[in-house]
């Protein structure tokens, strides 16, 4: 079996009598994205830290690619993507691309195909000083991606973007990973980011409460499938008397059902074919799942 690219056991690190992290445990292999969900001070900070070998944990172990982060064979293996990024303003996009580069030992020729990626082939020889938040970014992201990094770790990457923008990321995310790349992201966005990765992990008060798909939480969480129906005039009733449900105004029903009897409700539903104007499902989503494993919607403030 393939090691994973970045490997987390049993973290825990506190500040004084603040824990931050608390026993925090999952792993991202080659070629997966992995979201990191949580409110602000959930831990997501301090986990980006302790990985890039910021901070030193007091307890458990993080290897990136087998190593120990702050090493220098697991510095060479990540990109990081902050949040808000900076660089000088009187240098022009492609300079900054050939700078980091150079450091990172890539070779410049790649340059023009990685501003071309991320959108920003037109404004390759403007000033940074020029560029909107969202070109910011998007540079940002550019530089992330120098030397096809083993580990990309990328820290609410789409502030900033428009929704046109955010897709063409994600697409860039997408080849990443299909290129190999361990991808770990945090976000706050969670529509934004429920198919497009591939598994999540929530973090609430520095300890992980779920971590799976999109589907195996939503099972683990017995949330129940929404149908939603329009009936025809005058029939709502009958269907209200037969399926039970929320009425929702004069013609419209909510039935609430689990994955087990959802095909089942379906099928009594198609008996009385006559009596609907339309129907919709709608499975469980990711705010759902976060809302149910976080526990909490009070804010957060540990980190």
């Amino acid at each position: 079996m393939t090691s994973p690219i970045l490997d987390i056991s049993s973290v825990s690190l506190s500040f004084g009598r603040l824990k931050a992290l608390d026993g925090v445990s999952f792993a991202v292999s080659a070629g997966e994205r992995l979201a990191l969900l949580g409110h602000n001070g959930a831990g997501k900070s301090t986990l980006f830290k302790a990985i890039l070998g910021f901070l030193a944990p007091q307890a458990g172990h993080i290897s990136v690619t087998g190593h120990a982060p702050g090493t220098d064979p697991a510095r060479i293996a990540v990109n990081y993507l902050p949040e808000v990024v900076s660089f000088p303003r009187n240098l022009t996009g492609r300079e900054v691309l050939d700078y980091f580069s150079g450091l990172r030992g890539a070779p410049r020729r790649d340059v023009a195909d990685l501003l071309s990626r991320v959108g920003l082939a037109d404004a390759a020889d403007r000033a940074v000083g020029a560029y909107s938040k969202g070109m910011r970014q998007r540079l940002g992201l550019a530089q992330a991606l120098i030397g096809a990094p083993r580990l990309l770790l990328l820290d609410e990457p789409t502030s900033g973007l428009d929704p046109v923008s955010r897709e063409d990321f994600y697409e860039v995310i997408a080849e990443a990973a299909g290129r190999g790349s361990a991808v770990l992201l945090s976000s706050h966005s969670l529509e934004e980011v429920q198919n497009r990765t591939d598994r999540v992990a929530i973090l609430a008060q520095g300890r992980l409460c779920a971590e799976g798909t999109v589907a195996q939480l939503a099972a683990r969480a017995s949330l129940p499938t929404t149908i939603r129906i329009t009936a025809h005039a005058g029939a709502a009733d009958d269907l209200h008397a037969a399926f039970g449900g929320r009425r929702i105004n004069g013609c419209r029903l909510e039935i609430d059902c689990d994955a087990a009897t959802k095909l089942s409700v379906l099928a009594r539903l198609g008996q009385h074919r006559q009596a609907l104007s339309d129907i919709d499902v709608a499975a469980p989503g990711l705010n759902d799942i976060y809302r149910h494993f976080s526990g909490r919607d009070r804010a957060e403030d540990r980190t």
